[in-house]
């Protein structure tokens, strides 16, 4: 014990050090898990989520309780992460939620960290449980390339009226030096069990050239 009071410079005591690194780590894991949840994620930022409270609640602990100090110290540790590679709404959200549960650790406030967590955590699971914010189920990205002798103001109208609510023509690019075009549409299924029944008439309109549906365009969530 007499080592730990010479490494321990801070007011805190070992006991205290060691129950705020064990609950910020629990908390990490339950926000790892949240980022995990129905979505598509990496193995590093997952263990990353665990580690970030607590690396957060040390740098604060050392540096004696200034608040701004730790702030500006381990702030810049979940920055790195959007320098040179591009980040989802809700891999955001979860850094700067660990960050959040490592400086209310850090600061010795154990329970509202764990209360803050749970209830954030809860209210995220509903969210997501019941759809919130999502698009409709039924859009979908369409793209059809076209021979340059097929006119693609009208080539699928009635097909594309048929089979959909809505229709918007959103690009048009030239391919194969002009033999060919590339139209892009945002569509409204009206039936998704209809989707292979629309592509068939779409293939024999076109010439069976090349035919791609698939989710709606834009709707990455990255920042």
């Amino acid at each position: 014990m007499e080592l730990f009071k010479t490494i321990f410079t801070g007011t805190f005591t070992v006991g205290q050090f060691l129950i705020t690194i064990i609950v910020s780590l629990v908390l990490g894991l339950f926000v790892s898990l949240y980022y995990m949840y129905k979505s598509q994620h990496t193995k590093s930022l997952a263990l990353s989520l665990i580690l970030i409270p607590a690396i957060e609640a040390v740098v604060i602990m050392m540096v004696n309780g200034s608040l701004g100090a730790g702030i500006a110290v381990a702030g810049s540790f979940a920055l790195i992460r959007f320098r040179s590679v591009k980040g989802s709404a809700k891999e955001l959200t979860c850094i700067f939620l660990a960050m959040a549960i490592g400086i209310i650790c850090g600061t010795g406030y154990i329970a509202i960290a764990a209360l803050f967590t749970l209830l954030l955590l809860a209210v995220s699971f509903i969210l997501t449980t019941i759809g919130f914010g999502k698009d409709g189920v039924n859009e979908k990205y369409l793209k059809v390339t076209i021979p340059e002798s097929l006119n693609y103001d009208e080539a699928f109208e009635d097909i594309l009226n048929k089979y959909t609510s809505s229709h918007e023509l959103i690009s048009i690019k030239t391919l194969n030096l002009g033999s060919l075009f590339r139209v892009e549409y945002n569509v409204n299924m009206k039936d998704l069990k209809q989707v292979k029944e629309m592509i068939d008439e779409l293939r024999t309109r076109n010439g069976n050239l090349e035919i791609m549906c698939g989710s709606k365009a834009g709707e990455k969530e990255e920042l």
